[in-house]
């Protein structure tokens, strides 16, 4: 008589091959790319025994029509579903409720990019400190207001390094007419290399043939801070 194949559930994101955990892909490509399936099961954590995390959130999705049908549905619904319970249903809820509450923010409640200054307070406590080297791109609508920020680089950024294409995808998939590019010197000392100077300029001619304006590139160091748009370099 034949003996059944068991087959083998990853409940946990912990327990999947590392290339396919959420946690690790949003560390490694931000977490834009993920899929709504993806990034709820960064919040469920856990699966069942009959099924995975991100197929129990895949499940999730399909029953209740997406995102905006588990937003409306009912606490107690949620609860009742298999894998979920209390504990899961309220950190569920809770994420849905922030993303909604982001999403009708008057452009006023969000911050505003009108000197360099401005956009080093939103990165200098996180970047300044930063043991390797870390680009990031904040992207403006028609009037500065920030709309998007994400780490496109981490690692050596230099413009043998640096991709235009990645560093203005986040622009172009928000159809946003700016950014800012931020990037620190670990060591602590802010001062454009020429590779800086060589990148911002290569960037600065390819926004505009995207027609996406580059506000300015900053470098941040421990408490120090440069502007290259200030300083002329690379502009």
């Amino acid at each position: 008589m034949a003996t059944a194949t068991r087959v083998a559930y990853h409940t946990t994101v912990r327990e999947m091959p590392s290339d396919e955990r959420p946690r690790e892909r949003l560390e490694r490509y931000g977490a834009s790319t993920l899929a709504n399936a993806e990034l709820l099961a960064i919040i469920l954590r856990v699966g069942t025994t009959q099924e995975n995390v991100i197929e129990l959130a895949s499940r999730l999705l399909r029953q209740y029509g997406g995102l905006g049908g588990l937003l409306a549905a009912e606490l107690p619904e949620l609860c009742g579903e298999h894998g979920v319970g209390l504990a899961k249903a309220t950190q569920l809820k809770a994420a849905l409720e922030l993303g909604r509450r982001l999403s009708v923010l008057v452009p006023e409640e969000r911050p505003k990019i009108t000197r360099p200054d401005d956009a080093v307070n939103l990165v200098q406590i996180e970047m300044g400190y930063l043991k390797q080297e870390q680009l990031r791109v904040i992207c403006l609508d028609t009037k500065n207001f920030v709309v998007a920020q994400q780490v496109v680089y981490q690692g050596t950024v230099n413009s043998s390094v640096v991709r235009v294409a990645e560093v203005y995808k986040p622009a172009i998939t928000r159809t946003c007419p700016a950014i800012v590019v931020i990037h620190n010197h670990p060591s602590g000392d802010p001062t454009p290399s020429p590779e800086d100077i060589r990148t911002t300029e290569q960037l600065r001619k390819a926004g505009e043939l995207l027609d996406i304006e580059l506000l300015d590139h900053i470098i941040v160091g421990q408490h120090r801070w440069v502007s290259l748009k200030e300083r002329g370099l690379g502009f």
